[in-house]
């Protein structure tokens, strides 16, 4: 077993992202820390660290996407054996931070399933915890430890500038929950903003879908945190250009592309998705949407964590 400096950077990853992980590692010239995660004969994880880490500074990079549940015991696990053999800190890298979307009791008898995995990514050892768009910025609130919630927002600007340049553009919030977001793209396009008012009329009928705002004659881009099974954000698209938008572009950081996801996005009048590696594309997203712009958050992700490692500021990457 490899002897290590003291509080040495050191990265650990799951099977959740891979890839992202060892682009993170290229950022920070170091190399991805020596770790077994498998599964034993029954399917129960099973999760082996191969070097010392006592007293090193560790980072656990696992996004909770699909399968949720067997992510999450990784990134359970892989802290709980750093925890025991010395780490001197441990820090959750949480690309996309699953079950964030049960985030309050919205009927009786449900749980509040964002809070129960804050508590127990706690108690498995988590000092901190590093994560990007969150679903709702109050899940912070969950924790007792230090949570730095990162914007995708200046890799996704840096690529909509140049798309969308010489352009009247439109940002629009496809839901009221997102006008926060939108109104921040919106800033720094030096675009128009408009709003989807969703109502239900009944509770078994459809969302009648009405535009709160001017797209005529400019490309529209729709803005979200996340793309599930893409049924608002395909509906979204029909209503903005009937409303006279001359193309339309949906804008969100997590693919998380859900079935029909592919299907209602190849028919739907979108010209183009932008989306991150926060969560690694499902093989089926990879064969079948020629749509999709796919950008890299692995050197926002590296700074952040060069930057908690070395004790500096991180809020200036809250832009």
């Amino acid at each position: 077993m490899p002897e290590r400096a003291k509080d040495e950077l050191e990265i650990f990853t799951g099977n959740a992202n891979p890839a992202l992980a060892r682009e993170v590692c290229e950022h920070l010239a170091v190399q991805l820390g020596e770790a077994e995660v498998g599964r034993f004969p029954d399917g129960e994880v099973m999760v082996e660290v191969r070097e010392n880490v006592r007293g090193g500074d560790c980072f656990v990079l696992q996004s909770i996407c699909t399968p949720p549940n067997d992510n999450l015991m990784e990134l359970l696990l892989l802290m709980d054996a750093l925890r025991r053999a010395s780490a001197k800190r441990i820090t959750a890298v949480i690309p996309y931070f699953g079950y964030a979307r049960q985030d309050r009791k919205v009927a009786p008898r449900v749980p509040i399933s964002a809070k129960l995995v804050a508590d127990v990514i706690t108690a498995a050892g988590a000092s901190r915890v590093l994560t990007v768009d969150l679903h709702a910025g109050q899940i912070q609130g969950f924790f007792n430890i230090p949570v730095d919630n990162l914007y995708a927002m200046p890799v996704l600007i840096q690529y909509l500038r140049k798309r969308l340049d010489g352009r009247r553009v439109s940002v629009v919030s496809p839901d009221a929950g997102g006008v926060e977001r939108a109104r921040a793209f919106a800033r720094r396009l030096n675009a128009n903003l408009a709003i989807i008012d969703k109502r239900r009329p009944r509770a078994s009928e459809v969302a009648e879908m009405q535009l709160v705002g001017e797209v005529r004659d400019s490309s529209a881009l729709l803005v979200d945190d996340m793309i599930d099974t893409a049924g608002t954000i395909t509906e979204a698209a029909k209503v903005v250009m009937n409303a006279g938008a001359t193309e339309v572009l949906a804008c969100a950081t997590h693919p998380i592309l859900s079935d029909p996801a592919c299907e209602r996005l190849n028919k739907s009048r979108l010209v183009e998705v932008i989306t991150t590696n926060s969560i690694p594309l499902r093989a089926k997203a990879q064969a079948e949407l020629g749509s999709l712009k796919v950008l890299s958050v692995a050197s926002l992700i590296a700074e952040a964590i060069r930057r908690i490692h070395n004790e500096e500021s991180v809020s200036s990457l809250f832009a």
